[in-house]
């Protein structure tokens, strides 16, 4: 009996065991999953920068045109005076300058768009290689701005009426020129580019790596011309990184008729660049 007791307590105790082991294995699993063991993650690789060998390389150029029609017209009208003395001069010159700005206002042209382009004071000798002074002549420029091209007869027409002496310059140009300007680049990049692999592909070999590039810009304002009558307001138009050309197709609209001798036309915003590539 005492055997059969003793057995019974090692059961009993055997359970005993058994259920707290059984109690603490999931929390120690659990213990384990919550502390996952850290993975280092591979950082990815940086594909191999292209070969470029500068010492082989091709030399091109690229040109693009881009012909819109013109929003903006300028005109440069010329009044020029002549008188014994200098006030004499100074005060008829005075009147017609006020005739002709208060004709081409009258034309819905507003005061800001009329400016002073150039103004000379200069005596006149009875001879060439004579000191003595027979009087004094004033030449007179002043530069008008149309936001509505289609009126560039009209205010031409009434400016001369009013006592302009001399139409120096017509300018026509594009408000929208940054917009053009891009385009014009992008398409000579582009023309740049298609002409360096078509050599390359022709010499057996291809391009890789842009080297340089460079844009080609010009203007005939930038030359003698600047500082005479082109080198007041004029020149501003000019001061870009293309250029704007008047042109008068055969077909365009606004060919010369018999509305006046301006023809509207269009103009071609011009960009050219010059561009070295190097070769695989």
């Amino acid at each position: 009996m005492k055997q059969f007791s003793t057995f019974l307590n090692g059961i009993l105790a055997s359970a005993l065991v058994f259920i707290v082991v059984f109690a603490i294995l999931p929390g120690a699993k659990a213990q384990t999953t919550a502390t996952p063991a850290a993975t280092q993650t591979p950082e990815p690789q940086s594909e191999p920068a292209p070969v470029c060998d500068a010492n082989r390389n091709i030399h091109v150029s690229g040109t693009a045109v881009v012909n819109v029609l013109p929003d903006r017209v300028l005109i440069q009208f010329g009044v020029e005076s002549n008188g014994r003395t200098a006030a004499t001069v100074q005060a008829i010159n005075t009147v017609t300058i006020e005739k002709v700005v208060k004709a081409v206002k009258a034309l819905g042209v507003d005061a800001k768009d009329i400016v002073t382009d150039w103004y000379v004071v200069q005596p006149v000798y009875e001879e060439y290689s004579s000191l003595r002074i027979k009087g004094y002549r004033i030449n007179n420029t002043i530069a008008v701005t149309l936001r509505n091209a289609g009126k560039t007869n009209d205010v031409i027409t009434a400016a001369l009426q009013a006592g302009v002496n001399e139409v120096q310059n017509v300018e026509l140009y594009t408000s929208e020129l940054r917009k053009y300007r891009d385009q014009a680049r992008e398409m000579a990049m582009k023309a740049a580019l298609e002409k360096a692999q078509a050599l390359a592909l022709a010499a057996g070999t291809q391009t890789s790596c842009v080297l340089n590039i460079s844009e080609n810009t010009w203007s005939y304002y930038n030359g003698w011309w600047y500082g005479g009558y082109g080198g007041g307001r004029s020149q501003n138009i000019w001061t870009q990184n293309v250029s704007q050309n008047a042109t008068t197709p055969a077909t365009a609209e606004g060919a010369l008729s018999e509305a006046g001798p301006v023809s509207l036309g269009q103009i071609s915003v011009k960009a050219e660049v010059s561009a070295t590539f190097g070769l695989k």
